[in-house]
């Protein structure tokens, strides 16, 4: 208002029809950002599938070609197996024979890893049978069968299994699990060096580790590889170290179908730990 003197003017401004025309503005930006929203959902949505669909297609032959063809490989493996036997009795022991069956043998440990992680791929945690278990009687009876042969490597085994630890889980995998992360450790490590095994319950869930140390520095950005199939610290693949580069593959794949984590941590330069997080299912 302005005063002047002994009089007051007072000015209305009437703003309705520029409010009525910037709600008009508001509601129509918003009505065409939603438009334009869900029209690039839908073409996002439409080429991702396209985009998708051929490699996971892909991905599915690749698993039943594993499949079938592991199951073709066993008849041939048993038939040149049974040859070498008849050879040998008829002709006695060679390094030839000896050779045959080695070589053999790894074919065939190959092929039922590979058959193995095929199917943990094609499964879900529905297809296990889930049931109450003691896992920490399992897990030590698990671990306990390797200490003969780290003992024969002049390596040294600590076990910090937590008692009376129960879990609803598939009993046999949980098993073959222990055993991987065992092999895997004990494969892996240098002589005169420890392995250390923990079980444990955080919260509600169950941790279960193993460290060890390496005979090589495997940088951290790397540590996630080992899970992949077939990938080995020596990329040279001319490690007098046995085994095929599927195992943690194996692992991971358990792990999984229990609705759980695994990872690989690097402790120091020469140590790592392979660490499962698993849901107890209880």
């Amino acid at each position: 208002y302005d005063e002047n003197d002994s009089s007051t003017r007072i000015i209305f401004l009437d703003c309705g029809r520029r409010l009525d025309t910037f709600r008009s503005f508001l509601w129509a930006s918003i009505l065409v950002s939603a438009i334009g929203f869900l029209l690039v959902f839908v073409i996002v949505a439409f080429l991702s599938n396209k985009i998708v669909r051929p490699i996971s297609d892909s991905y599915e032959k690749q698993k039943t070609f594993i499949t079938n063809a592991g199951h073709e490989l066993k008849t041939p493996l048993t038939i040149i197996n049974a040859d070498v036997d008849v050879v040998e009795m008829e002709n006695g022991c060679s390094e030839w024979l000896n050779d045959i069956r080695i070589q053999t043998k790894r074919l065939t440990e190959l092929t039922n890893d590979l058959v193995m992680l095929s199917k943990m791929e094609e499964s879900d945690n529905s297809s296990l049978m889930m049931i109450e278990f003691p896992l920490s009687d399992v897990v030590s009876e698990a671990a306990a069968s390797f200490t003969t042969l780290i003992q024969s490597q002049n390596k040294k085994i600590e076990l910090n299994i937590r008692p009376m630890l129960t879990m609803k889980g598939n009993e046999k995998t949980i098993t073959q699990l222990v055993n991987i992360l065992m092999d895997n450790a004990i494969k892996y490590s240098p002589e005169d060096s420890s392995i250390s095994f923990d079980l444990d319950q955080q919260g509600k869930s169950i941790r279960l580790s193993v460290s060890n140390d390496t005979l090589d520095v495997i940088p951290k950005e790397k540590l996630n590889l080992l899970f992949d199939r077939f990938y080995r610290a020596d990329q040279s693949h001319n490690s007098s170290v046995s085994g095929h580069g599927i195992g943690l593959s194996i692992a991971k794949a358990i792990v999984t179908a229990h609705n759980g984590k695994i990872q690989a941590r690097s402790l120091s330069a020469n140590r790592i730990s392979i660490e499962a997080v698993m849901p107890n299912g209880l």
